[in-house]
């Protein structure tokens, strides 16, 4: 899903000649989804109710309910940084966060289920993804771009694991994931607003809308991606659940690049790194072995 709503974004944004507004309309557009969800699916609705007491009880925080922040960041970082780095630099800093973030939030307990040991087999599954995602693109890499440009996606690969944590204590005191995805996206639809209406004032308008369908499906895979997301997320953790979504995406970019017309050419690195990083998920996720008396 991932790797879909990516190349949908990233072709509004290319039509628009403005990625602050692609960013926007993808939030937005997933808000207005959820909204009509919500007015529909009465569980969603009693969710409100019941954050707000964890909120009142200390069971929640408040910082709990920005995890739409972190999914703001990353569009906004892919809109600012990811054409200059290219899709292969992009995602090698992202992935290096993604894994680092999975781990750090894991052994702090934010997910549900309390804190996970940090053993060795979860540090070599967390090693062997980021080698995945550097084999599989290592024939675009390139290395005269400036630092910062590659520290705001490893930022922004940071921020994903906490997302994941926050939305999905949300849906656990809610019941709802509902009621987290429609949170996540208010969130991010106002700060994407804010930091479309700067650019608006510095840089003037967008282009006209296009006028193909499909580049405004974005913000309905990322509710579904969202929404499972906070689910999943307690049951496997920020790091393998992290990891999962990098082999997930480089699966899903290997089938377009080998199926749509126009994609890049397949390579063996992408086949390669695309088995290394389902071998990542398998090492990081298996379970310890035991000895038996």
């Amino acid at each position: 899903m991932v790797a879909v709503q990516a190349r949908i974004n990233g072709e509004l944004g290319r039509q628009l000649h403005d990625g602050f507004a692609a960013a926007a309309i993808s939030f937005g557009s997933g808000l207005v989804i959820l909204l009509v969800a919500v007015a529909l699916f009465a569980p969603g609705r009693a969710g409100f109710p019941r954050v707000a007491a964890a909120l009142r009880a200390g069971r929640l925080r408040w910082w709990m309910l920005l995890g739409g922040t972190a999914g703001a960041f990353l569009v906004l970082t892919q809109g600012l940084v990811a054409a200059t780095l290219g899709v292969a630099l992009f995602s090698v800093a992202t992935v290096a966060g993604q894994t680092l973030g999975g781990l750090i939030v894991d052994r702090s307990g934010i997910v549900s289920g309390g804190p996970r040991p940090l053993t060795v087999r979860r540090v070599m599954g967390s090693a062997l993804a980021v080698v995945a995602v550097v084999v599989a693109v290592a024939a675009q890499l390139r290395g005269d771009v400036p630092p910062w440009m590659l520290i705001l996606p490893f930022l922004a690969g940071l921020g994903l694991g906490w997302q994941q944590a926050v939305n999905g204590r949300v849906r656990d005191e809610a019941g709802s994931a509902l009621t987290a995805t429609i949170g996540n996206f208010g969130v991010g639809t106002v700060v994407l607003l804010v930091a479309f209406l700067l650019h608006l004032a510095i840089a003037g308008p967008p282009a006209a809308l296009p006028g193909q369908w499909w580049l405004y499906t974005g913000g309905a895979v990322g509710c579904v991606f969202i929404a499972v997301s906070a689910v999943l997320v307690r049951i496997t953790g920020a790091l393998v659940l992290s990891l999962g979504m990098i082999a997930g995406q480089l699966v899903c970019a290997l089938v377009l690049d080998a199926t749509l017309p126009h994609a890049a050419a397949l390579s063996v690195s992408t086949i390669v790194g695309t088995a290394l990083a389902l071998l990542a998920v398998a090492v990081a996720s298996a379970p310890r072995l035991r000895t038996r008396a």
